[in-house]
């Protein structure tokens, strides 16, 4: 899963390089190489997922990485911005089935608040590389070029596969395998579709991710341009990414012991409440100081890191018997959400940050209605099993 963050925070810094390169005037559209790495994310599950399940997970890894590797060169040799977008969706596409087969093995092995505590962890690991990231991709800018960036996420992307060929063991039994058909995959789509939870949880997911994304594609035009702090800009990334780490490495514990129903409904109130407060505070006004926004991000982060994991494996929950294809259809549902709203809001960035904390403000507000829903879901169908 690591893997994925290398793809996407590594070419933060050389944005406007690679707008450059490509002829692109308008710097929202450099945004997109960021965006639409995403669509593919989403996209492939649909394919890898239901696979797995018939043929087994770690086959599918492989598959996933051997698209990302042609999909690189795609990106290096691109001469616009069409055949970069193009490279990039492809790799989302390759990169989906490492990310989502990871889910998939997790379920196979894990249920309950435990997956939650497992996904916690594994979910640090995903979050630590966009510490480094930046910077690493600053370092290899600095001293080469753009295309360099590439073949530095090829060569750990093969240090990471040929670690995954020696020490992951095949997690999903012969016996438990489902041959796949179309009926089969449409099937599971109803049922995925009709678990309310599921689809409450999985839409939360989608409104938070694209909050996120916003920031995320937007990060180094408000840093790098609207701050003026180019350089500063990977330590700053690499900060308010360990905001969201340590979230998540203490979920690892709280879940365990409050629940992960406790634990969404906490963060997402923080998430509200946080940018309500700025939005409160900054409406109409400048950008506030460097250190009050990056506290503004750290704490709304920490709130993220709270949601991620346990959010995926609330809407897993129902859907054990068919890890592979719900991973994959909650994956491609919450992608689908994410990438219109965080293109629509990115669009608005351009001379302040406050549409960022406005699109967490309406994204939190809907969730937190979305959570009780999800909520009355669950608990109603424990009742009539019961």
């Amino acid at each position: 899963m690591s893997v994925v963050a290398l793809a996407i925070d590594a070419l933060l810094p050389a944005l406007d390089v690679i707008g450059i390169t490509l002829g692109t005037s308008n710097p929202a559209d450099n945004q997109l190489i960021i965006t639409m790495i995403f669509l593919g994310l989403g996209i492939g599950p649909l394919f890898f997922g239901p696979i797995s399940d018939a043929i087994g997970r770690k086959p599918i890894v492989y598959m996933g990485f051997a698209i990302f590797l042609f999909a690189s060169f795609l990106c290096v040799y691109a001469e616009s911005l069409q055949i970069m977008i193009t490279g990039r969706i492809l790799q989302g596409i390759g990169l989906s089935a490492p990310r989502t087969i990871s889910i998939a093995i997790i379920r196979d092995i894990y249920e309950g608040d435990y997956m939650a505590r497992i996904l916690s962890f594994v979910t640090v690991v995903f979050l630590l590389v966009p510490i480094v990231a930046p910077a690493a991709g600053k370092f290899v800018l600095d001293r080469f070029n753009w295309q360099g960036i590439f073949y530095v996420q090829l060569f750990f992307s093969g240090l990471v596969c040929l670690w995954f060929w020696k020490r992951q063991r095949e997690t999903l039994a012969p016996e438990k395998r489902i041959a796949f058909t179309r009926l089969l995959f449409v099937k599971g789509f109803k049922e995925v579709i009709r678990e309310k939870s599921t689809i409450g949880y999985t839409a939360i997911s989608g409104l938070v991710f694209g909050a996120f994304m916003v920031y995320l594609s937007g990060s180094q035009h408000i840093f790098q341009e609207q701050y003026d702090l180019k350089e500063e800009f990977p330590l700053i990334f690499a900060g308010l990414s360990i905001a969201i780490g340590l979230a998540i490495f203490t979920n690892g514990s709280f879940v365990v012991r409050f629940g992960m129903e406790k634990m969404v409904s906490s963060a997402l109130y923080l998430f509200l409440g946080v940018s309500f407060l700025y939005v409160l505070l900054y409406w109409n006004s400048e950008n506030p100081p460097i250190e009050i926004l990056m506290t503004f991000f750290a704490v709304q982060f920490f709130a993220i890191g709270f949601l991620f994991g346990n959010l995926r494996a609330l809407a897993m929950q129902p859907m054990g018997h068919i890890a592979g294809m719900a991973a994959a259809i909650t994956g491609f549902i919450s992608t689908l959400m994410a990438i219109p709203l965080s293109t629509f809001i990115g669009r608005f960035i351009d001379q302040s940050v406050l549409p960022v904390f406005i699109g967490f403000m309406i994204c939190g507000l809907i969730s937190v209605f979305l959570m009780r829903y999800s909520r009355n879901a669950a608990q109603k169908k424990l009742t009539l099993n019961t």
